[in-house]
């Protein structure tokens, strides 16, 4: 007797405190201004001219109620929350439902979060669990029951739940997935946008089309549970054959995702937690060059005829480490997957250039002999490596540094290699910034290690601006919602490399379209030379799954890889790939008002040798102007 005294003194005593505190709440909303519900909990994206490129919500992409469709305003309500004009924020029997649900199944199976919950969720609290949130949730959800009628709760939701692939709001939703204003979606879109918000990255038309019509096949049948469509409607539907658009109206770049995925990967390794980042509508500004992002993707998709094949490419600033361009794949609407942030190729002998700036800072120069012949390398006593030139083609005499770096001779490169030792390429690849852990062994200067393609730019960086490390970046500055600066990239750079030489090895890798390098075979970049109207520093790499083509002068640094994601081996014809793709797009961004080259070391002499055999000569067609540092230039 004296228990059930006891529980019904604390349910009078709960009861009583639960009114006072409503009452508290209903007080406190009426009397403080109301909570601000059409910010979108997103980002916005602006370019190196601080144009506004992505944006989550604004006053032209913000769509009233009215303008929204019917059908799926009814399929967010049927699916997320059937009895949202009922209740006051919280639906005590979908409450009582999952707890009975979840408690029966031994796990979480069912939640029972209102839309204005997750309106209040997705603009105001993290996405932790714990009781601080929640109870700050409950708090949040009366407020806006009070301050707000049902119809704007559901017209702020709409607008800025976060519906995958960097799309927040309707309007940015209609127009990315289906090219359609958010009034005039079929019912079957509707049905599709309604699926995405329970898990916007994975059930998403272009990310996973399979997982998104599955869920919109239980979307269709809540409609149809709920009297929103007839039997008829839902027999007749035809979600398999929806047409996705999959593209961004405000550039039409398929290509451009690839860019904001690699912002949102920087902006995570920056410290700023990614749900800060869905609800602060913060202000990222990039160094995005919409212009270099339309010519780089114009010219893959012209150039990459094979469906099959893969692409990562960046365009850098190399004086000041800026990303200003950056492909991840050829269509992001057919693959998210990043292979310019994500992946490990091989380089190839892309990887050449790091070991000839270590082979001049060790004493050999541009006209620095080896035979290049076909060897077998005995290594330790115990196993040998034989490397084969392309085509199994050889000198089978002695050729100069130069002529090794146009032809991209692999012997010349391996006995290099050795001379030096191994480690001495390993650490100039760190020292130019390389972080990935590179095996100190003979096949490395062939590039046979994997690199990720904007690590690798690094290292290239530091070749085109001169000697200077600095770090790549695709964010110069970021902004609060109401303009405070949060952050600014501290663009600090470090001499690493001797000047001379940089130089010197930027000369050497002009050697690459010089006609005047032929011999038992010609420069690797000489198909392209007709198509430049300036001087390039270009190295190509090649392996039976990777081509390559690096080039720079003093404005842009441009790298691009083409392979398959299966790792199968090239048809014939493909090597000039890579080489088009980055002539056709270096010439098009160019500024032909600068001088694009690099101005001569007082300490640097230039001597006009025989191109192959690094003599004497008065041929012109054989001539080239081979670079020494003053002092080490032949008598």
């Amino acid at each position: 007797m004296k228990i059930l005294k006891l529980l019904i003194k604390l349910a009078i005593f709960g009861f009583t405190s639960f009114v006072f505190i409503y009452i508290g709440i209903n007080i406190y909303a009426l009397i403080t201004p109301k909570l601000n519900i059409t910010n979108n909990g997103t980002y916005y994206l602006y370019d190196k001219f601080d144009k506004l490129v992505y944006q989550g919500s604004s006053t032209s992409s913000w769509v009233d109620l009215e303008n929204i469709n019917d059908n799926l305003k009814q399929a967010v309500i049927s699916i997320e929350d059937k009895n949202f004009y009922y209740h006051n924020g919280f639906d005590i029997i979908r409450i009582g439902k999952a707890i009975i649900e979840n408690i029966t199944s031994h796990d979480i199976v069912q939640g029972a979060s209102t839309i204005t919950q997750q309106l209040v969720k997705n603009l105001y609290l993290e996405f932790d669990q714990t009781w601080k949130r929640k109870i700050e949730e409950a708090f949040l959800t009366i407020i806006v029951e009070i301050q707000y009628d049902k119809d704007e709760i559901l017209e702020a939701y709409l607008n800025t739940i976060n519906y995958g692939n960097g799309n927040y709001g309707v309007s940015n939703a209609a127009a990315y997935y289906f090219n359609k204003e958010a009034s005039d979606l079929s019912l079957e879109e509707a049905i599709i946008l309604a699926g995405i918000p329970k898990s916007p990255n994975k059930m998403n038309p272009v990310a996973n089309k399979e997982a998104s019509i599955k869920r919109a096949t239980i979307v269709a049948k809540s409609l149809l549970n709920n009297n929103y469509i007839s039997k008829e409607q839902y027999d007749s539907l035809d979600l398999q054959n929806i047409e996705i658009y999959g593209k961004s109206n405000e550039s039409n770049l398929q290509t451009l995702m690839y860019y904001q995925d690699a912002v949102y990967k920087e902006l995570e390794g920056l410290g700023i937690d990614k749900n800060i980042l869905q609800s602060g509508g913060l202000k990222v500004y990039t160094n995005l060059d919409l212009n270099k992002q339309a010519s780089l993707e114009k010219n893959m998709l012209n150039n990459l005829e094979d469906l099959d094949l893969q692409i990562a490419s960046v365009i850098i600033d190399p004086q000041t480490g800026k990303v200003e361009a950056l492909i991840g794949g050829r269509d992001y609407s057919l693959s998210q997957f990043n292979r310019a942030t994500s992946s490990k190729r091989q380089v190839g002998s892309t990887m050449k250039p790091f070991l000839y700036y270590a082979a001049l800072e060790n004493n050999l120069t541009s006209a620095s002999k080896f035979t290049s012949e076909y060897t077998t390398f005995n290594i330790n006593n115990k196993e040998t490596y034989s490397p084969n030139n392309f085509n199994n083609k050889y000198a089978n005499k002695a050729i100069t540094m130069a002529a090794a770096i146009s032809f991209s001779d692999n012997i010349y490169a391996v006995k290099t290699n050795l001379f030096l030792g191994p480690e001495t390429l390993v650490n100039t690849a760190k020292r130019v910034g390389i972080k990935e852990e590179l095996e100190p062994n003979i096949s490395l200067a062939l590039g046979t290690d994997e690199i990720n393609i904007l690590d690798f730019a690094t290292g290239y960086t530091t070749l085109a601006s001169g000697g200077y490390k600095k770090d790549l970046y695709l964010i110069r500055k970021i902004e609060d919602a109401n303009g405070n600066v949060i952050y600014t990239k501290n663009n600090q750079k470090r001499l690493v490399l001797n000047p001379n030489y940089v130089y010197i090895l930027n000369e050497l890798l002009t050697s690459t379209t010089n006609s005047n390098f032929k011999d038992y075979t010609t420069a690797t970049a000489g198909v392209i030379a007709s198509k430049l109207s300036q001087k390039y520093a270009i190295k190509t790499g090649s392996t039976g799954t990777d081509y390559w083509t690096v080039g720079y002068n003093k404005d842009n640094l441009m790298l691009v890889w083409i392979g398959y994601d299966d790792n199968r081996d090239f048809p014939s014809g493909y090597s000039s790939i890579t080489k088009n793709i980055w002539a056709d797009t270096m010439e098009e961004i160019k500024d032909s008002s600068q001088d694009n080259w690099y101005q001569t070391p007082e300490n640097v002499v230039g001597v006009i040798l025989d191109a192959v055999t690094g003599e004497y000569t008065n041929n012109q067609n054989k001539a080239y102007i081979y670079y020494f540092l003053k002092g080490s230039e032949p008598n």
